[in-house]
């Protein structure tokens, strides 16, 4: 695998951004070239509230647990967005559900196709992800969520409501709005458009993680296509690192890496 370093400028953001990327290589040691299957499906990976883009590459293996994959991996700075079009602020939604992808596509030999774009993310960074799949699930084939702060609500009773009303506005605004996946769950269901496979894991030591099983169990009932998985443990890198092999093993990212 190729490790890239990209500083590009973001249009969407108005500023300047780095991005991490892991791009299999065309090329093997000592010259010898190998098949290239291009283009490449792409898993873009979120950070969480406290990391930026680089955590992925610091604190897990992903780079060991690719290699030989015909996978990229695409890890962009989210600063303290959530991933959301601000109130106050800058539009963290449109760049990591139409930027990201259009800029990458055009930057790196990977698939337009919707089935070949993958989206994941701890924490603040799964609900990022979780909430891409289900808005625009048109562009993202598969979404994974790894101990996700699923009930946006909720955060309005654990972090500085200063911060949060810059973000979503107020949590009257946020409450079934675009920025509420238990909402967005239910408008999916309620229209057209294709249906994203999703998936899940949460620590059942994690702070987090009542509002995971209440998010499962809402998706559940609506009909959505989600595995879940739960094991002992806490907010934590240790657990995260699994995820990582895990989701390679998810059926939806094993089949296009094999094909």
């Amino acid at each position: 695998m190729a490790w890239l370093h990209v500083h590009y400028y973001s249009e969407a953001l108005q500023m300047p951004v780095p991005m991490e990327v892991l791009l299999p290589q065309h090329v093997a040691g000592g010259g010898r070239k190998v098949k290239d299957p291009g283009p490449y499906p792409a898993l873009y990976l979120l950070h969480g509230r406290s990391d930026d883009h680089t955590a992925w590459m610091r604190r897990t293996s992903v780079e060991r647990y690719v290699e030989g994959l015909p996978l990229a991996v695409i890890m962009p700075a989210g600063h303290l967005g959530w991933y959301t079009d601000m109130a106050c602020g800058r539009d963290y939604f449109s760049f990591i559900s139409e930027e990201s992808p259009a800029i990458c596509e055009r930057m790196f030999p990977l698939s337009d196709a919707r089935e070949d774009r993958f989206i994941a993310g701890l924490s603040m960074g799964g609900y990022g992800a979780m909430k891409a799949g289900l808005r625009v699930p048109e562009r993202f084939g598969a979404a994974a969520s790894f101990s996700g702060a699923m009930d946006a609500d909720k955060l309005f009773e654990r972090l500085d409501p200063r911060e949060l009303n810059d973000i979503f506005g107020s949590r009257d605004k946020l409450k079934g709005g675009p920025d509420d996946l238990f909402a967005l769950a239910e408008a999916l269901v309620q229209s057209d458009k294709p249906r994203p496979e999703l998936y899940m894991w949460c620590g059942t030591e994690d702070f987090l993680y009542d509002d995971n099983v209440r998010f499962r169990e809402h998706a559940r009932k609506l009909g959505l296509a989600l595995t879940y998985e739960e094991a002992p443990g806490d907010h934590s890198w240790k657990y995260w690192d699994r995820c990582i092999e895990r989701i390679l093993d998810w059926s939806p990212l094993r089949q296009a890496a094999a094909e």
